[in-house]
């Protein structure tokens, strides 16, 4: 079975990400205001953005990662710039969070 991990682009400029084992009607739900919420406040939607994965676990992960990031690094990925994306990603100050370092040695 394929899963996707996904972004949806909302009335307002907002973006909204979320992972499904059926793009095609999942979209389409968000499409018609089918599922309440952040979707159906802001129509219409467009997919903008999604990627497939083997399994329901990697496509959660992609999304719970790309939830965190900033709305710079999310339009990048929409663009497919991944030069970007690594610039946006090293323009942190400090260290990484997932580093578990917080001091320097």
């Amino acid at each position: 079975m394929t899963f996707w991990a996904y972004i949806l682009h909302c009335r307002g400029g907002a973006f909204y990400t979320g992972h499904t084992d059926n793009l095609s009607h999942r979209v389409g739900q968000h499409e018609t205001g089918a599922i309440p919420g952040f979707t159906a406040d802001k129509l219409p939607v467009t997919l903008v953005w999604s990627q497939e994965f083997p399994t329901r676990i990697e496509a959660l992960e992609a999304e719970r990662r790309i939830k965190g990031w900033s709305r710079a690094k999310k339009m990048a990925l929409v663009r497919g710039d991944w030069d970007r994306i690594s610039s946006l990603a090293k323009g942190k100050n400090g260290p990484s969070t997932s580093s578990g370092r917080t001091e320097e040695d």
